[in-house]
């Protein structure tokens, strides 16, 4: 099962780390506790939408490139998901990502390769 509570805090963190940016300096600057944050970044935590507006504001990114960044992921975790079941790759998920490769390694772990992205692993479960 995709969760997309994991997708948005892989997002939210690799934003924060993109910026070279600690997790009590955007705690600080969203006004969220710390161990929140934390947990939010984890996948633990689901984070209501004002609470993603703040933490958007603190790392100085736009909210709909942030859920961007969360569909594209979503819809690789999608298509990874779906070759690990029927060990074949439907077309393009989106015009936006192109053609994709899937090459599996064993058959539950799946590596995606999509033009002008970096790869991305993708366990299904």
């Amino acid at each position: 099962m995709i969760l997309l509570r994991r997708l948005l805090g892989d997002v939210l963190r690799r934003q924060r780390q993109r910026q070279g940016r600690t997790l009590r300096e955007v705690s600080s600057s969203a006004r969220v506790s710390l161990g929140y944050l934390s947990e939010v970044e984890r996948g633990q935590k689901e984070a209501s939408s004002e609470l993603l507006s703040a933490i958007c504001d603190a790392l100085d990114v736009r909210m709909s490139e942030l859920m961007r960044e969360v569909s594209d992921e979503l819809a690789l975790a999608e298509l990874a998901q779906s070759a690990a079941a029927t060990d074949h790759v439907p077309g393009p998920v989106r015009p936006m990502l192109g053609s994709v490769s899937v090459t599996g390694v064993p058959p539950e772990r799946v590596t995606i390769k999509a033009p002008a992205a970096e790869a991305v692993d993708v366990v299904a479960a």
